[in-house]
């Protein structure tokens, strides 16, 4: 059914199915909006009489307009087919919010007074439910509950107390509600009133409490025993830190006799908002750190290459969040590591510490986005906010403000005047020199020729729609940097990237970005000291500044302060949690005696570099990487096929080929390794001082055509 259209209704995706039928999600065509279509069951449809009297009460649940009450637009037939449209609900039922146990006492006051709310809206028009329990009250992320199936309780056949069975009285969608929530006039069959629909509340309420049923049995004759005859166990004896008063009003409610209970959900919601106020006027404090890991969304659209805006995104959200001082926010390197993984976010903010995760998903189609986001409490694996945005894309970086401001006031978090200001301010009001800036920041983590000029295309074209797009310019200095650095050592490359930095810095002086883009300027003309105290006092401003850890080592190494490398090593491991292989690659050159330290980074990268092609197979460069780390443990058939497959990748690149020598050194097929080096010298790599450091060529660096391709006098000429 899924892609057909019903009347004006294009169906969407499946929601769920019960006895009462197929749920699926439909857009109305007509007025542009999302609805929930419940297809009645074709045994239904057939029943004139049964079809009329739900096709009536459709209509009189239809006429209810309340925010705590699941809206029916409309009921509809199309040829057989005789279905509501009802409103699509987020969230989830609070049967399934119990699994995680017992609601706490602030939260469960909170819900029984929204359903207490639309239950008294409900009685004023002599609507009853009937059906009453924890599996049809939707709760949303942001803790707003709807009643569902108002009305639609009675469709079934007239009560009949010597035909119950335990499949009829349990089975989703029974006219006669659920044996554990029935009030005792419902057990004996007797007419239910407004009354009848409280002592269920007073059933939801216990349960949502304690975690336990009121009256439990095995049968439905020992529950209606329960209900009839026995008096609930007190509620404090289950959960001693309830207050008398929440277990005064519950054991009111579950009076046997309707006379003796609350007479009207009105009497209910007085008490009920008065133990409210006494509860919050107690002076209660929320202790908990206020840690936040900011997981990747989940890419919707289904094209791969559609990963590169979700990325940025997501990093793009941190950065937001990052700005709020009273938030502690994990680092883009610690939470890559769960990007695309299946783990729920309690189990995910366990393994890191984190007291609430912020997850969702984003899908992009044309200029139009949707962007589901929720921020989860990991101790309970339940959502505290959530939000659904469908926006243009030229209304980005509003939801990021806006998710950034929504999660503060979840976590109750007053924000500065300047926080406000920080967060109000854009990268950019081009949309799509965003889009091409993200675009070009992917190409540039992939660290090949190929990319570093497809980054350089996406950015300039990004200035030239936003000539005050300070980050762009500053990714296009770095680009240019590491082009002169490793493959082209004409000076207009430094020039352009010099000319790009000074743009970015006039715009944006402090952004960290500038200083990485310095510090790689720095590097690429030999100044390798001064480029790692840049790196470094990036560092100290910006520990998650991305590139600055790769950096510093690179510079240290460089200008042969190895120690100082070796050092830093763990540190720079850590900062990006482990996941970057980049980061091994670099250290690796500062254990030139192959010890045992070298030994162990080796093995950590390589199963760095495994975890990156889980998600990336087609980064030809981690490929070859791993090929080298293969072959230093003698798997030798497996180093030639990762060497073979990054070559076919990318045949002419200079990365690839370079990398394609270290593997054949460790393999001691040095003939080929040379041979390896000069096509990647041919195809521009150029970096003397890197080559003749670098452990893995040591085989190659007292032959002729080594010093030929990379002369010592240059490499020493370039360190003064």
């Amino acid at each position: 059914m899924i892609g057909e259209t019903v009347c004006h209704y294009r169906v969407l995706m499946k929601l769920g199915e019960g006895g009462m039928g197929v749920v699926y999600e439909a857009e109305d065509t007509r007025l542009g909006r999302i609805v929930a279509l419940k297809f009645l069951p074709p045994e239904m449809a057939k029943d004139r009489e049964l079809l009329e009297r739900f096709q009536r009460e459709a209509r009189v649940a239809s006429a209810l307009n309340h925010p705590g009450i699941c809206t029916v637009f409309a009921v509809e037939q199309q040829e057989s087919l005789h279905f509501i449209v009802m409103e699509r609900l987020e969230g989830v039922t609070l049967a399934e919010r119990l699994k995680a146990g017992p609601l706490e006492v602030e939260m469960l006051l909170d819900t029984v007074i929204q359903i207490a709310d639309a239950l008294q809206a409900a009685h004023a028009k002599g609507i009853v439910h009937r059906d009453l329990k924890p599996a049809n009250v939707f709760i949303s992320p942001r803790g707003q509950t709807k009643i569902i199936d108002f009305g639609l309780a009675k469709i079934d056949a007239p009560f009949d107390s010597n035909a119950l069975t335990l499949e009829r009285l349990t089975g989703a969608g029974t006219t006669f509600g659920t044996p554990a929530f029935m009030s005792p006039e419902h057990a004996r069959g007797d007419p239910n009133d407004a009354r009848s629909d409280l002592f269920s509340l007073g059933a939801m309420m216990y349960q949502l409490a304690t975690g336990s049923l009121a009256f439990a049995g095995d049968t439905p004759a020992l529950i209606f025993d329960a209900i009839l005859n026995r008096e609930a166990r007190p509620m404090r004896e289950l959960n001693p830190g309830l207050p008398a008063e929440l277990e005064r009003i519950v054991a009111k409610l579950l009076e046997k006799n309707r006379d003796y209970r609350y007479q009207s959900a009105a009497d209910l919601l007085a008490d009920l908002v008065r133990l409210k106020r006494h509860f919050e006027g107690r002076g209660t404090s929320d202790r908990r750190p206020r840690s936040v890991a900011v997981l990747y969304l989940e890419n919707m659209s289904g094209a791969k290459e559609d990963e590169y805006f979700r990325d940025g995104m997501t990093e793009d959200i941190l950065t937001e969040l990052s700005k709020i001082q009273e938030i502690k926010v994990f680092s883009r390197a610690t939470v890559l590591a769960y990007r695309d993984r299946p783990a729920t976010p309690a189990q995910i903010g366990q393994q890191l510490g984190a007291a609430f995760v912020l997850t969702g998903s984003v899908r992009r189609v044309g200029t139009r986005l949707r962007i589901n986001a929720q921020l989860v409490d990991t101790t309970t694996d339940f959502p505290l906010w959530s939000e659904r945005y469908d926006r243009e894309m030229k209304d980005v970086f509003d939801v990021q403000d806006e998710i950034a401001r929504k999660i503060a006031a979840a976590l109750r978090i007053t924000l500065t005047p300047h926080e406000q200001l920080a967060l109000a301010a854009k990268p950019t009001e081009n949309p799509i020199a965003y889009d091409l800036f993200l675009r070009g920041k992917s190409y540039f983590r992939r660290r090949t020729r190929q990319d570093f000029d497809l980054a350089l295309q996406t950015l300039e074209t990004a200035v030239l729609l936003d000539p005050e797009f300070a980050l762009a310019h500053a990714l296009i200095a770095n680009v240019c940097a590491v082009i002169f650095h490793r493959y082209d050592r004409t000076t207009r490359w430094l020039e352009r990237a010099d000319a790009a930095n000074q743009r970015a810095a006039t715009l944006h002086p402090e952004l960290p970005e500038v200083r990485t883009a310095t510090a790689w300027i720095l590097y690429a003309a030999g100044k390798y000291d001064e480029a790692a105290t840049i790196a470094r006092e990036t560092i100290e401003r910006n520990a998650d500044c991305e590139g600055a850890y790769y950096l510093l080592v690179l510079a240290l190494i460089a200008a042969g302060r190895t120690a100082e490398a070796r050092d830093l090593a763990e540190t720079a491991i850590a900062a990006v949690a482990g996941e970057d292989y980049n980061i091994y690659i670099t250290i690796q050159n500062a254990f030139p005696e192959r010890n045992e330290r070298f030994a162990e980074l080796s093995y950590r990268a390589m199963l760095a570099i495994e975890a990156h092609l889980r998600n990336a197979p087609e980064d030809a460069r981690a490929h070859i990487h791993l090929s080298t780390h293969y072959a230093r443990l003698g798997r030798t058939e497996e180093a030639l096929r990762e060497a073979n497959f990054a070559t076919v990748l990318r045949p002419n690149e200079a990365t690839v080929l370079y990398n394609l020598a270290c593997t054949y050194c460790e393999l001691d097929r040095t003939t080929e390794a040379m041979e390896a080096l000069r096509r990647a010298w041919e195809a521009g790599w150029r970096d003397v001082n890197w080559m003749r450091r670098d452990p893995d060529l040591a085989p190659l660096h007292a032959t002729e055509e080594f010093e030929r391709l990379y002369p010592a006098a240059l490499a020493a000429a370039r360190r003064e």
